[in-house]
């Protein structure tokens, strides 16, 4: 019910901090951050993680010098994925491999967000890892890492669009633990809980990479209150790393019950 606009961007975050209510998951700002894909790679790259190499798009630099940022956004390597910067479920996101197709990329994105981010494709497999806050002042803790497969065959897009992702349910596998090497799995796993301080996590957050063909961890986006059917992935993988939902969601509200209230979140 929390995912994405207003649940997850730091809104009712600060709602619920007003009224003095405690409740799972990161503050405001953290929220915030993790919502803005942007502010996310800022204070990322600031902690030494990769990220995709970017341009964004404010709306005032879109009206006022517009040649300016195609020219920008030409200097990266194609395919470019154009997204809104601030949108969850792959909603307005473009994969351009032809220059003249941008700039209708760009207004796609533009009609859900006026701020957009341009980024260079990455090659790479998709692996997601769930991170839960550690107890007091302990670590945060990392579960194995899972991996989005797609068939084409079964319809699925060429990229994890909302298409591929809510629609084509053949199409798409959750494997877990995901087939990577022991190097692998401990670089994904030690990067998610650095990204998870980095943004001043608290409680849960997903962290998504590309993992590349050279064993490097890109870190695509993060979200700080992702999906939690019981199929959906932060629990599957959690459930495959020996805690079953209801322990999850207990310790969830345990962590919540145990933050300090006088603290400026």
């Amino acid at each position: 019910l929390l995912h994405g606009p207003y649940g997850e961007d730091g809104t009712i975050q600060g709602m619920l901090e007003m009224l003095g209510i405690r409740y799972v998951g990161c503050g405001v700002l953290a929220s915030a951050a993790g919502m803005d894909k942007q502010v996310t790679k800022v204070l990322l790259s600031a902690a030494g993680i990769a990220t995709a190499p970017h341009v964004v798009i404010e709306p005032h630099r879109w009206k006022r010098d517009r040649d300016a940022v195609l020219q920008a956004c030409e200097e990266l390597d194609y395919p470019l994925f154009v997204k809104p910067a601030r949108a969850g479920s792959s909603l307005g996101i473009t994969k351009v491999e032809r220059r003249e197709d941008l700039l209708a990329a760009i207004e796609t994105a533009r009609a859900v967000d006026p701020k957009v981010l341009v980024e260079t494709g990455i090659t790479g497999r998709e692996v997601e890892v769930a991170v839960l806050g550690g107890r007091g002042d302990d670590a945060p803790r990392v579960a194995e890492p899972g991996e989005i497969v797609m068939d084409t065959a079964q319809g699925a897009g060429d990229f994890y669009d909302y298409d591929t992702k809510y629609l084509a349910h053949d199409a798409v596998q959750m494997v877990c633990p995901a087939r990577i090497t022991p190097a692998e799995r401990e670089l994904l796993m030690a990067t998610a809980s650095a990204a998870f301080d980095a943004l001043g996590g608290e409680g849960l957050m997903r962290v998504d990479f590309f993992l590349t063909p050279r064993g490097e961890a890109v870190v695509n986006e993060v979200n700080t209150m992702p999906g939690f059917t019981p199929f959906s992935m932060y629990p599957y993988m959690w459930r495959v790393s020996g805690m079953g939902y209801t322990e999850l969601v207990t310790e969830l509200i345990d962590l919540a019950l145990e933050r300090p209230r006088d603290v400026n979140r």
